[in-house]
């Protein structure tokens, strides 16, 4: 009993690194350690092993905090005292370091913020005219200019956002039926298949985002040239964009309203075909006429 009690005790004794897997008797210089409450041979650890798989599991990171694989018991680290100077130097590192990401995120809004504030200004010129928008502009509060510009954009995104020919189509959908003039000029052919198909969201899409935001962006100027174009008799620059701007969306929602009917339709009248059993007996027997 007392001899395996001894033997038992020997075996929890005898040193075995779980990195390395080398023992006492491999090499007798190394330091060795127990960084953690695990028992027998386990629990002991060459120290240089030990730091390499810290290194490994920090990644250069000296703040992260490193447990044992199998107890999960935290290492106790400790890095040597530092001089004054260099206590100081690590403290402003910590704070840039933990400032820097606030720092960035402040340098972006505000770049975006006077981008805003700029196409704002100019597209206040553009709708108003290059002279009456300068003069609107000096004359008006800064304050309000630096709150009203941004908000330009902001507006012409939101409005882009609004899709109001989805609730045309609708009501179209719904009404096109008692209306003989509209089906004679767009013929509905639901002979096929009555079924109402899934259609896809396009809100996550980036592509559709980007989409939005351009034709946000650039419709004060598509409003400018199709006022020029339409109503180049009057003679007013911000009445004449503001007509022009109706009629470009007027005439664009109906375009894409009538679109979108059309790929409605044909998502309803489309027909799975039968599979083509000829050229599948033909495949099939292929094969047999090489054996």
């Amino acid at each position: 009993m007392a001899m395996s009690r001894a033997h038992s005790q020997d075996e929890e004794n005898r040193r075995s690194c779980w990195v390395c897997f080398a023992t006492e008797e491999d090499d007798r210089d190394l330091p060795w350690t127990r960084p953690c409450r695990c028992r027998g041979t386990t629990k002991w650890v060459h120290q240089c092993c030990l730091q390499r798989w810290i290194d490994e599991k920090q990644k250069g990171n000296t703040t992260t905090k490193v447990s044992c694989p199998q107890c999960n018991t935290e290492y106790l680290i400790v890095f040597p005292t530092l001089g004054p100077v260099l206590y100081v130097m690590d403290v402003v590192d910590r704070i840039i370091y933990k400032m820097c990401p606030f720092v960035a995120g402040g340098i972006f809004i505000g770049s975006v913020y006077w981008t805003a504030v700029t196409y704002g200004a100019v597209t206040v010129m553009q709708v108003l005219g290059h002279k009456e928008g300068l003069n609107v502009m000096e004359r008006a509060d800064p304050l309000f200019l630096l709150i009203g510009l941004p908000t330009i954009p902001i507006m012409l995104i939101l409005g882009k956002m609004v899709r109001w020919e989805d609730y045309i189509l609708r009501l179209w959908r719904k009404h096109s039926s008692k209306l003989p003039l509209l089906n004679y000029l767009f013929s509905e052919d639901l002979s096929r298949n009555v079924r109402t198909p899934a259609e896809v969201s396009n809100v996550s899409d980036p592509m559709s985002a980007t989409r939005v935001l351009c034709g946000a962006l650039i419709l004060p100027t598509i409003a400018t040239i199709v006022g020029k174009l339409m109503y180049g008799n009057v003679q007013s620059n911000f009445q004449r964009t503001l007509l022009g701007g109706i009629a470009f969306i007027t005439i664009k929602g109906v375009l894409k309203v009538y679109y979108k009917q059309q790929q409605y339709l044909r998502q309803i009248n489309r027909v799975v075909l039968d599979f083509p059993e000829e050229e599948a007996g033909g495949q099939q027997a292929q094969p047999s006429s090489h054996q």
